[in-house]
């Protein structure tokens, strides 16, 4: 019992700090890093609870004021509370979040991380690659989870659906899950920088700072948000990544040997 105790703190990461910024949308955007001037420390590591909050104005913008005393979910940090609390376009989506979460076997908090850390929860976001909506999607990786255009709307168009995009994004994530078991920062890794560059770095995270500050922010947001049992129950993998550049990737599979994915050229963000 005392192995599988130490067994189990062991697989769950250690809290660490949260860099971000909300913009006058109320977006918001996520960083394990701090990647520019306008990244603030948004809550410190090592547990919830204690510390200013920011509400939203009539505009979006962040501000300092009127604090949310404590977290509304154990050892969810009051700014991250607050976000999740003010953010309309996080409340309108709440439910496919949850319809996701069940029908794929995904933990809902880690759907709810994934999201902020890729688009802060903006259906409409486009990356400079074209990846679109908010699990960033790019069209092939869309496709080849169902979503396909007609006469009246291109695929772009229509991962700005926010139902289409989910469930398109949540199918390919529960893909890498079980890609990579029990090895989450693995299959978070593939989702930026697609399963052929995690192969080809020996089943380890690829070697591209973007994508190992992309992961470590996932964890660190999902971390924070699901209560730390039901973590240490759930056998959580450990992190292996420091900090780097925007994650902003979700690249299409890439074919290797061993997998079973067609071959697509993968373009990183």
């Amino acid at each position: 019992m005392l192995l599988i105790l130490v067994a189990a703190l062991q697989a769950v990461p250690a809290r660490a700090d949260v860099w971000g910024y909300v913009n006058a949308q109320g977006t918001a955007h996520f960083s394990a890093t701090r990647l520019d001037e306008r990244y603030e420390l948004f809550f410190r590591g090592g547990g919830g609870g204690g510390g200013e909050s920011f509400n939203a104005g009539d505009n979006g913008e962040a501000s300092g004021r009127s604090a949310y005393p404590a977290a509304g979910a154990a050892g969810v940090p009051p700014k991250l509370q607050a976000f999740f609390d003010v953010s309309p376009n996080y409340k309108a989506v709440r439910h496919l979040l949850r319809e996701a979460s069940l029908a794929h076997g995904i933990d809902y908090e880690l759907l709810q991380a994934l999201i902020a850390t890729e688009s802060g929860f903006d259906t409409h976001a486009v990356s400079p690659k074209g990846a679109v909506g908010l699990m960033q999607l790019i069209p092939p990786t869309a496709e080849r989870y169902g979503v396909r255009a007609d006469k009246t709307s291109a695929i772009q168009k229509k991962l700005t659906d926010p139902r289409t995009n989910i469930g398109a994004g949540s199918r390919y994530l529960s893909y890498l899950i079980k890609l990579f078991p029990g090895q989450l920062e693995l299959a978070l890794a593939a989702y930026n920088a697609g399963e052929g560059a995690v192969q080809r770095a020996g089943n380890k995270i690829p070697n591209y700072p973007e994508t190992k500050n992309y992961v470590k922010t996932v964890m660190q947001l999902y971390n924070h948000l699901k209560p730390p049992g039901a973590m240490a129950a759930s056998g959580r993998v450990r992190m292996e990544m420091m900090g780097g550049t925007r994650g902003r990737g979700n690249m299409v599979p890439l074919q290797v040997a061993s997998g079973p994915s067609p071959e697509v050229k993968a373009v990183r963000d």
